[in-house]
């Protein structure tokens, strides 16, 4: 495709995907424009595409670039292709028709779009009340994030504790993400419990650093240990999710191990070097589902 094309037909697999002004800058900093972009997600597809597989999708978008409005849009607009995914989605009073992105060629359409960030629910269309992951967001007021490290190694500890194996991931803006991959056992309510149970023993261990105070007039320079998206129809940033921030970081899984880095940043990955990770480590993640888990009985009932 190239960039200097008003318009210009891609082939993604078995679809054709019509992409617009792909000259038109998104990331005015760094330059990054909607060609570059669409390549991004066209190229990542294989790997990103089992963290969105059969889970609503929630866009991020933004048609005049990182600095302009921000859209956030749930509804599939009836002028998608017919052969894009949807599942009608209860809500208060009504449905939403969600996007389910189930291959490389809807990521391409999102992104032409201007969808720079496809949020994803923690739960999947056939048991959408059921979660199947338990997330920690680790979420600084301030830009401390070796502070952010420290607590993401405490909560692990915490969640082993618990019998429960953690993982960890940058969420390519300031923060940290904490997931706990769940069997589907147990709904929306009892999994936010017991979160909220977790997030407070963390606080506690470190009450000068830590805080589950929404408010972020009242949170003093803390770290926000957040588990509110453990709720029907929240969404999270999934692995290899662009963010809309100069440089174009990228959500990154990681090990553990390398929480312990000095060097590690929030954005230390981009559209620019994560192919070069995925080339030296591959996916970290690329066995999550298999440790799916239950919460222990005592918190689950």
């Amino acid at each position: 495709m190239s960039p200097s094309a008003l318009e210009e037909d891609l082939q993604v697999g078995r679809q054709i995907v019509r992409i617009t002004r792909p000259e038109k800058v998104l990331f005015p900093e760094d330059g990054i424009d909607k060609h570059q972009l669409v390549e991004y997600y066209e190229h990542v597809a294989g790997t990103m595409l089992p963290y969105l597989r059969d889970r609503p999708v929630t866009m991020e978008r933004y048609p005049d670039g990182i600095h302009g409005p921000r859209l956030i849009q749930k509804q599939a607009a009836s002028y998608f292709p017919r052969w894009i995914r949807t599942a009608s989605m209860a809500k208060q009073g009504g449905t939403v028709r969600h996007v389910i992105c189930q291959d490389a060629a809807t990521l391409v359409y999102l992104a032409n779009q201007a969808c720079i960030t496809p949020h994803v629910w923690l739960s999947r269309v056939d048991k959408p009340e059921y979660p199947d992951q338990m997330i920690f967001d680790l979420d600084p007021s301030e830009e401390d994030f070796r502070s952010v490290c420290r607590a993401a190694l405490t909560l692990r500890q915490l969640l082993e504790s618990e019998r429960l194996e953690a993982f960890v991931k940058t969420t390519g803006s300031r923060g940290l993400h904490v997931l706990v991959p769940l069997n589907r056992r147990v709904g929306f309510d009892e999994v936010r419990s017991f979160a909220r149970t977790i997030a407070t023993r963390l606080v506690e261990s470190d009450p000068e650093q830590l805080t589950v105070e929404v408010r972020k007039n009242k949170r003093a320079g803390r770290i926000f240990v957040d588990t509110a998206r453990n709720a029907y129809a929240q969404t999270a940033a999934p692995p290899y999710a662009v963010r809309a921030r100069p440089g174009a970081s990228v959500a990154t899984p990681l090990e553990w191990k390398e929480i312990e880095d000095p060097r590690l940043t929030p954005d230390r990955y981009t559209i620019h070097n994560i192919f070069d990770r995925l080339r030296r480590r591959g996916d970290v993640w690329k066995d999550v589902g298999r440790h799916a888990q239950s919460l222990p009985r005592k918190r689950a009932h």
